[in-house]
């Protein structure tokens, strides 16, 4: 007989099943719960429930591990590319060197848009912000691209022509924003290299990709590209359930990641940065502020609701933000700034307490500035990165003939029946 927890109530004791992960992870099974006893369980924020089993990705906050399909994160960033990566998420291994090709190639032949889409950009307020853009855009490629999502070849297809096209639309959306001539992707340049172009070329000055630029944009891409059930995922996975098409399902997850608490974080790291240089105050002020457990403030980039240990992203785009900022020989005070708190960080006493460790998010936020990647664009970047683990995600989810439609329950805590009151009665 496999373990199970027990659990004992109103003078009867029930047997829940235990799960146990490939990792040794471990669940109590309450999917009976509610009809063998009555109860629920009540988890707000979902902190210690588990909504599916996934084979893509997995992590411990505890002991610093990041894995994409078993693979660790860190040998990705040193070996792979975000178009290997994004394969290996996808279709579940590594593709060999035929595989790898047709898909650059797809890729390639699916960057450009539907010219018709550039009136959809015309039409948004100058002040829009890119993400509520892009998040309707991506919704519109479901009229420009109403077929397949049927058979398996033709789900590949939808897949690689959204990986693709995302990409552009991105860079078009910031071209427009500025009125600036829209840029075309290049099939002679690499995933990275490409969107790099059409952000900056332009007639009047052509731009050069730097290999140093395109592998951190790589490197930054693969550190995101899936983080396990996480707000915006949940998002894709939960309104996917509902068996909407792939663009409805990945639009709600540009919407989750939107907000500052999950993707708009490395925005908030560079505006906090932005806050303290003009307040002239100096980064100490800031730094006492945050350990003072009576002040609301608290500094943006470190720490992180999972990761207890330095998060491995974070020593991986670290090294990566040096190599940038190195080459670039940039004089920026927001960097300097930057470079300041991060010393303190890592060696006072009260961050290494609370294990408040730069995080990915700090050091991704000062590579995206170095680059030259406007502010209100870095969640933009986020969303670009993480698209090959909200379609995995998808992919599974909709692949699972266990899955259901997600239907969370609740404890209703207002009034119980009140009969209405005509409003000539009313106080």
């Amino acid at each position: 007989m496999s373990e199970t927890a027990k659990l004992t109530y109103a003078g009867q004791t029930y047997e829940l099943p235990i799960i146990e992960g490939s990792e040794g992870e471990r669940a109590v099974d309450i999917s009976r719960l509610r009809a063998d006893t009555g109860l629920i369980t009540l988890d707000i924020g979902y902190g210690n429930t588990g909504s599916c089993t996934s084979t893509i990705t997995f992590m411990n906050g505890e002991e610093g591990i990041l894995r994409y399909r078993g693979i660790p994160v860190e040998q990705l960033a040193e070996h792979s590319s975000f178009v290997e990566t994004a394969y290996l998420l996808i279709h579940g291994e590594l593709p060999n060197q035929k595989e790898l090709n047709r898909f650059s190639i797809l890729l390639n032949d699916a960057s450009l848009v539907h010219e018709d889409l550039k009136i959809f950009y015309s039409n948004f307020p100058r002040l829009s912000h890119p993400m509520g853009i892009l998040s309707s855009m991506v919704n519109a490629l479901r009229s420009f691209y109403p077929e397949l999502q049927t058979l398996e070849e033709e789900i590949d297809m939808t897949v690689t022509r959204l990986l693709s096209k995302v990409r552009t639309m991105a860079a078009m959306s910031y071209k427009m924003s500025r009125g600036h001539t829209v840029v075309y992707p290049r099939p002679d340049l690499s995933y990275c290299a490409n969107f790099l172009n059409m952000m900056f070329d332009s007639p009047v000055r052509p731009y050069e990709v730097d290999d140093v630029l395109a592998e951190a944009l790589n490197i930054f891409w693969i550190l995101h590209a899936d983080h396990e059930q996480n707000c915006s995922t949940s998002a894709v996975r939960m309104v996917g359930s509902g068996r909407v098409n792939l663009y409805a399902a990945i639009s709600a997850g540009i919407a989750a990641l939107w907000g500052p608490l999950h993707g708009g974080a490395n925005q908030s790291v560079v505006e906090m940065l932005q806050d303290i240089d003009a307040s002239g105050r100096g980064f100490q002020h800031y730094v006492d502020r945050a350990k003072d457990r009576n002040d609301p403030f608290r500094l943006m980039g470190f720490g992180h609701r999972v990761y207890k240990a330095y998060d491995p992203r974070a020593k991986i785009i670290k090294a990566m933000c040096d190599r940038v900022l190195a080459k670039l020989k940039i004089s920026d005070p927001l960097l300097d700034l930057a470079k300041e708190l991060e010393a303190v960080a890592l060696k006072d006493a009260y961050f290494i307490d609370h294990n408040l460790y730069p995080n990915v998010d700090f050091y991704s936020g000062i590579i995206l500035r170095a680059m030259g990647i406007p502010t209100n664009m870095f969640t933009v970047m986020f969303a670009i990165g993480r698209l090959p683990g909200w379609i995995a995600q998808w992919k599974e989810s909709m692949d699972d003939p266990n899955w259901r439609l997600c239907r969370p329950r609740q404890i209703y805590t207002g009034p119980r029946e009140t009969n209405y009151v005509p409003i000539e009665e009313r106080p």
